[in-house]
């Protein structure tokens, strides 16, 4: 596609870059890059061709060329700079995780609908051809009644000091990080969390290193989730229902291939589903902005802002859970 809507990325670091490559292959207009630091700013602009550099959030949610913001900067910052481009009348592309608490993500959806501008989440994966094609297997009833998901999202991360991630300020932890693609997959295909159960460890400043969580939904289906930043896992996922089951290779929540079994059939495997890579997958998020924003439209279908704050409400409790263990 070739885009006339302007993207102002908030933020120049590691996962900004990552999008900004994105919307280069999605053939999506970058408008303009702003940070706090003119040096990373520039140098940002530099490699990814942009014209308008601006040093501080405010000229950049300012710029007209802008047309919606995508916040890119710590968790712990989304609430204030997510404000700051509603408040300038720009649509929104969140980081995830959203915010840090559920409070605060219905905070800033409360913002945003009185506002009147369109605001999302960006967890990709739900935009990516493997997510779509999951989707019409269900839908197809390819699956039957669908009543279980596992996934897990293990890394080696760098908690070395001064990192990040291990910062309580600045929103630091495997939950945040990792464990919001196992319960936004959960949530999505799964529905509403009635019950939680979850255990992990957490270090001397509150911050959660590792964790696992059974989550019961709606009409008695179960998920059971497992995230960490101090070891490699399987970072696979299974979805099973009463007619088959897919499996989703590694990394699960990523642009990546995978197998659907039968129930009535265990000697093989009954579709294999292998994506076209074309860079990192994060463009078809970005499509669904822009395909809403054209359309009037004030948030996603496939990723509704109420589904994100109850996301959020249980990510609350699994932390909540994890700390008083």
């Amino acid at each position: 596609m070739h885009s006339t809507l302007g993207w102002g990325i908030l933020g120049a670091g590691r996962i900004a870059h990552m999008f900004a490559r994105d919307l280069a292959t999605g053939g999506h207009r970058i408008a303009a890059v702003g940070s706090r630091d003119a040096a990373r700013a520039s140098a940002f602009a530099t490699e990814h061709r942009i014209r308008n550099v601006h040093t501080g959030y405010e000229a950049l949610v300012a710029d007209p060329d802008v047309d919606i913001v995508y916040v890119a900067t710590p968790h712990s910052h989304h609430l204030e700079h997510a404000l700051l481009a509603i408040e300038a009348g720009k649509h929104l592309l969140i980081e995830k995780a959203f915010t840090t608490t559920g409070d605060d993500a219905q905070t800033l959806v409360d913002a945003a609908r009185a506002k009147g501008v369109f605001v999302m989440e960006a967890m990709w994966t739900r935009f990516l051809p493997t997510m779509l094609a999951v989707r019409e297997r269900i839908s197809a009833g390819d699956l039957g009644d669908v009543i279980s998901v596992t996934a897990d999202h293990s890394q080696m991360l760098d908690l070395s000091p001064g990192s990040r991630l291990i910062e309580p300020s600045l929103g630091g932890g495997a939950l945040l990080d990792l464990g919001v693609y196992c319960v936004s997959l959960a949530h999505d295909l799964l529905g509403p969390v009635t019950r939680i159960q979850a255990a992990g460890v957490v270090d001397g400043a509150g911050v959660d290193h590792r964790g696992a969580a059974i989550l019961e939904h709606e009409g008695g289906r179960m998920s059971s989730l497992t995230f960490s930043m101090e070891t490699l896992g399987s970072n696979r996922a299974t979805i099973a229902g009463t007619r088959g089951v897919i499996e989703l290779d590694p990394s699960f929540y990523s642009w990546t291939a995978y197998s659907r079994r039968s129930a009535s059939d265990h000697t093989g495997v009954a579709e294999s589903f292998e994506p076209e890579l074309s860079g990192r997958g994060m463009q078809f998020q970005a499509a669904e902005v822009e395909r809403c924003v054209a359309a009037g439209l004030l948030e996603s279908p496939l990723m509704s802002l109420d589904e994100t704050v109850a996301i959020m409400r249980v990510m609350d409790e699994i932390a909540a859970q994890l700390r008083a263990a």
